[in-house]
């Protein structure tokens, strides 16, 4: 099962990736858990400490690696590098989970990037399209890591939204471009639902259907946002909802692990 999510910033999307990343792990399956957020919360989100995550460099800065997958440093390299072999080498190994920092898709400026962001797209590729096991990316606000080709490979798109016009705004942004690299289902998660006008606000701003389930706002889950060591497994209000979230996501696809 291969699951995207995608959000504002500030909407919640790691808290949300976290919780699924955990309740997939805890049925005994291998979850690979890509951050492919710039702001680089997941590993703290699913327990891994800072002080190991701070030396892991995110692959597309790992320009030893991308030497000699690409094909050297010359003007010709390779557009299809194999990487599967070796990519639970770069991994975190947390229990059942893999975590893997991406890193950001490098945009245009005095070099040359397409070395880095062919790398990052054939292990994009290797994840989505040629592993068995659970695969969910913590993505920011766009979806730059996915091409036509790898989206495929995306069971389900996951935007997390808050009750605010703005959340469902760059929802409506996600949808567009998920639809154009055909990713074939896009659900919707509100968060941070305090009362049953901010529900019916976020079911109103969508089609019937495309809203998987709901988060309740959780005293707990802000009061940790300040704190360095967290609690990595879900509670409360949380674990609740997030439960049936994990439920409909099974509904969802099913036949798949």
């Amino acid at each position: 099962m291969k699951l995207a999510i995608s959000g504002k910033g500030g909407v919640g999307k790691t808290t949300i990736a976290a919780a699924l990343i955990q309740l997939f792990s805890e049925a005994n399956t291998t979850v690979y858990a890509i951050d492919a957020d710039p702001d680089v919360c997941l590993a703290a989100s699913i327990g891994i400490s800072d002080d190991i995550t701070s030396e892991l460099k995110p692959l597309v800065e790992m320009k030893e690696l991308i030497s000699a997958k690409m094909g050297g440093d010359g003007l010709l390299f390779s557009l299809n590098p194999s990487v599967d072999g070796e990519l639970d080498n770069y991994c975190i190994y947390h229990g059942n989970i893999r975590y893997l920092r991406m890193g950001g898709i490098k945009k245009g400026g005095t070099s040359c990037y397409c070395r880095e962001n062919s790398f990052l797209n054939a292990v994009v590729s290797s994840l989505l399209l040629e592993r068995e096991d659970v695969v969910i990316m913590d993505m920011g606000a766009g979806i730059e890591h996915l091409s036509r080709g790898t989206a495929r490979g995306v069971d389900l798109m996951l935007v997390v939204v808050e009750p605010s016009f703005n959340s469902v705004n760059t929802a409506g942004l996600v949808k567009k471009l998920s639809a154009e690299l055909g990713i074939r289902k896009v659900r919707v998660i509100g968060n941070k639902i305090r009362n049953e006008k901010e529900r019916d606000f976020i079911l109103h701003s969508f089609q019937p259907g495309e809203v998987l389930g709901f988060i309740g706002f959780d005293e707990d889950v802000w009061e940790s946002a300040m704190e360095t060591g967290r609690n990595s497994r879900p509670k409360g209000v949380l674990l609740k909802n997030m439960k049936q979230v994990h439920r409909k996501i099974l509904d969802e696809i099913p036949g798949r692990n």
